[in-house]
């Protein structure tokens, strides 16, 4: 208790004075530019920047923008036409299409100002430079127009946002800390030794402590759907029974960190202190629920990749608003299996040991 009073706050002020930034830098962008002219290669530069956007792809094909973003590989989508440095010197105004991931409203919403704002500023700039060439003002070129286009959230609703992570947050929240609980409860009480010298296998006593949490969990995945379609209107537009499996899978990891708690902690105050400051904040500050990744430092961008609800958000948004399926999520449900088979099989092990 020594260590959580007064090494905990320390921690999680380190933790917040990085995390907490919803300022939306590096957008991850895909270019898809069809004209490649020396004036479509300067449009791009000038959103290259702007320090707003991180172009990661350049693409040929409007068609190859699908998969980056059902992905989740980029956030942000810039398509230039052909002709558009030929409509632009013949005065004619050019109209560009800017596709925005509405499943993260945040994200998309910032991106498409910082994006409107760019091309107004650019259309700007070639409007003056070409007033102060000609003479003749017939063929000024016109304002850029940007068509813009979101995909899964056409209104940016922060709700279709949040409810998804919710029910993230709270199979993590119920599974873990009641997990880690009941067990430590047993030591408590006394009863554990009693088991201890009954005939039950160890593996016997696990599965028999994990079984009750499982079916809450599956119990809770039930009525949190029910209340976001029902109630909030929020819909599910992939497989519910993908969901069901991959909500399963993630259980392996939450279950496994509350017998891990449990291993270490001597009663149930220092459990639910465990479980609280040193599992579920840091999970719920690097893992993107509220604070966008790329803002925060690279050391801690990279910490991220350790955490599994970093992957279930993705899968989870993933169903819930854009309707992908395992074709899609196969590498972010390989290593949430991953982690839950090492997270559970690591924690089954300490705890037979402390059986013996």
């Amino acid at each position: 208790m020594f260590a959580i009073s007064f090494v905990a706050p320390v921690f999680q002020l380190i933790m917040l004075g990085y995390a907490a930034n919803l300022d939306v830098r590096n957008v991850p962008t895909a270019i898809c530019d069809l004209d490649n002219s020396r004036t479509s290669r300067e449009f791009v530069a000038s959103f290259s920047n702007s320090g707003y956007f991180e172009q990661r792809y350049f693409v040929d094909e409007m068609k190859h923008i699908d998969g980056l973003i059902d992905n989740g590989e980029v956030a942000l989508a810039i398509i230039i036409p052909r002709n558009f440095s030929r409509d632009l010197t013949a005065g004619k105004s050019p109209q560009l299409q800017i596709i925005a991931d509405g499943s993260d409203a945040n994200t998309g919403t910032i991106g498409l100002n910082y994006a409107s704002m760019i091309v107004s500023e650019y259309s700007g700039d070639i409007l003056m430079k070409a007033l102060e060439r000609r003479t003749d003002v017939g063929n000024t070129p016109k304002l850029i127009k940007a068509e813009i286009r979101v995909w899964y959230n056409p209104e940016l609703k922060s709700r279709n946002f949040m409810i998804p992570g919710v029910l993230a947050l709270l199979l993590m929240v119920v599974t873990l800390i009641l997990t880690s609980l009941a067990i430590v409860k047993e030591k408590e009480i006394g009863t554990m030794e009693q088991l201890i010298v009954t005939p039950i296998k160890p593996h016997q006593l696990i599965i028999g402590k994990l079984a009750p949490f499982t079916l809450i969990g599956l119990v809770d995945i039930i009525l949190v759907l029910l209340v976001a379609t029902l109630w909030f209107g929020v819909p599910v537009r992939g497989s519910v029974f993908l969901l069901f499996f991959l909500c399963a899978v993630f259980l392996l990891t939450t279950l496994g960190l509350g017998l891990l708690v449990s291993t270490v902690s001597r009663n149930q105050q220092q459990a639910m202190m465990t479980s609280i400051f040193f599992i579920m904040l840091p999970m719920i500050y690097f893992s993107g629920f509220v604070f966008p990744i790329p803002n925060m430092p690279p050391i801690f961008q990279y910490f991220s990749y350790l955490l599994p609800l970093r992957y279930f958000f993705v899968i989870i948004r993933g169903i819930f608003l854009k309707g992908v399926g395992i074709a899609e999520l196969w590498d972010q449900a390989l290593i949430l299996l991953l982690f839950g088979i090492g997270i559970l099989g690591l924690a089954v092990m300490r705890f037979q040991k402390r059986l013996e």
